[in-house]
């Protein structure tokens, strides 16, 4: 038998940073990293090895990481949890004993209960290096792509199946506009445009009702009776957290998310010797305390930090999810932090709207300059930013992490307003026209 002070299942973006983090926080301790993939794909940049990158092996976390801050791994399965030996068992291998385990078994592509969906060539968006190799051969042969779903994922993984290919790619969105879920519906739209001048084609309010073929897809037929051709249908409508291990440990699963229960420290309801972080665990809004869906590698990240400063004393305790989001379709990037607009209002906020439009370089004439716009929602009743999304630039992506910090530090319009921000004119916006600055200006004068 093994032993180690920490062990962590999970390689991916909860379970490397839990690991490292406790190597950093304890360097004493000893850290065991158990995973059962042979090779760790970066999850946001699976879409982009169907085009941009071209492959699987260029979207991979080396183990020299682990390697380099003192973490043994073990590559196998963890098969049970015995919490009275404190222990893990592994298939075909070894046991281990620790002292603390972090659970980061993160998430499960999810399948619709479409007849059909087991079809060849029909892919959900496994995290397997050997099966997004097989999904990338028969996708280049492809002359008919249909994607289920216009979220993140079923959008990015359009605009890349189109990338240096002749061939026909069509989103089935069964709500009114792609991305729907993240922005309000000006930046949707936005995307849609894009992904329409890119020759994708958006059916929108629509749902799968059949895949159809003999043993391969050749068709989809939509509820409408609409049917589609299909050489591959890649289905993009999300994940379910990964619970097993954990259920069968007897750890509370949580009746509305599904997901492994954790107090605000990260740790199992069930047994304090046992923390949990990314996907596989129950999340709480930051806005309202209740139960939320959010799966991002951003909020693992953050979860994996708390989960390991707390393991042997209290140190972090997490604020819940604030939700930030950001994507590139073509040359627009898109951004959003915390509650949208429509979200806000939905929520019952009386919410004022800022909104500002600039260059992101300056002068306009500089290499790279694009329009990128903010926009900022704030608490009509004490001033306080509640979110706030952006289009434009690849700046974009920042400028998100920016309103996030932001948020999370329940910054007034009056304060955002007085920001200092460094400019350049071949990195930023003009001081005289930063948009974040410009939007809570404008704001501050509607409170």
């Amino acid at each position: 038998m093994k032993k180690a002070d920490v062990v962590v299942i999970g390689g991916s973006a909860g379970g490397i940073p839990a690991a490292i983090g406790c190597r950093r926080r304890y360097p004493e301790k000893s850290v065991i990293l158990i995973r059962k993939e042979e090779q760790v794909l970066i999850p946001c940049g699976i879409p982009y090895i169907f085009g941009t990158l071209g492959s699987p092996e260029r979207n991979l976390i080396p183990d020299t990481v682990l390697e380099n801050n003192g973490i043994e791994l073990i590559k196998g399965k963890a098969e049970e949890i015995d919490r009275d030996r404190k222990a893990v068992s592994i298939i075909g291998g070894d046991t281990v004993s620790y002292d603390k385990l972090i659970l980061a078994t993160g998430s499960l592509p999810l399948i619709l209960p479409i007849p059909g969906i087991d079809k060849e060539n029909v892919f959900a968006i496994e995290k397997d290096v050997k099966y997004l190799k097989n999904m990338l051969d028969v996708i280049n042969k492809a002359k008919d792509i249909v994607v289920i779903g216009g979220g993140f994922i079923g959008a990015e993984f359009a605009d890349e199946c189109k990338k240096n290919r002749d061939n026909n790619v069509t989103i089935v969105e069964m709500l009114p506009h792609c991305l729907q879920l993240a922005f309000d519906d000006e930046l949707c739209i936005e995307a849609e445009k894009v992904l329409t001048e890119r020759g994708i084609k958006i059916l929108s309010n629509k749902t799968v009702e059949a895949i159809l073929g003999d043993k391969q897809v050749s068709k989809v037929r939509l509820s409408s009776g609409q049917e589609l051709k299909a050489d591959v249908v890649i289905v993009g409508v999300g994940a379910i957290p990964n619970t097993e291990l954990a259920e069968k440990a007897g750890l509370r699963i949580g009746t509305s998310t599904k997901a492994i229960l954790v107090d605000r420290y990260q740790r199992t309801t069930e047994d304090p010797n046992i923390f949990a972080c990314g996907d596989c665990v129950a999340k709480v809004s930051f806005f309202s305390g209740k139960p939320t869906r959010i799966m991002l590698a951003s909020i693992a990240t953050g979860e994996a930090r708390i989960a390991a400063a707390n393991l042997f004393e209290t140190r972090y305790l997490g604020l819940g999810g604030v939700g930030v989001f950001s994507t590139k379709l073509g040359d627009l990037s898109l951004g959003a932090a915390g509650l949208i607009e429509r979200q806000a209002r939905e929520d019952g906020y009386n919410i004022i709207v800022g909104e500002s439009t600039a260059v992101n370089r300056h002068p306009g004439g500089m290499p790279g300059a694009v329009s990128t716009k903010v926009k900022l929602m704030f608490s009509k009743d004490n001033g306080v930013m509640v979110g706030g999304e952006a289009s434009g630039g690849v700046c974009v992506g920042e400028l998100a992490n920016v309103i996030s910090a932001c948020v999370q530090h329940r910054m007034t319009a009056y304060e955002v307003s007085l920001f200092q921000m460094g400019t350049h004119p071949a990195l930023t916006t003009s001081p005289m026209l930063y948009q974040i600055v410009n939007a809570a200006e404008i704001a501050v004068g509607k409170l």
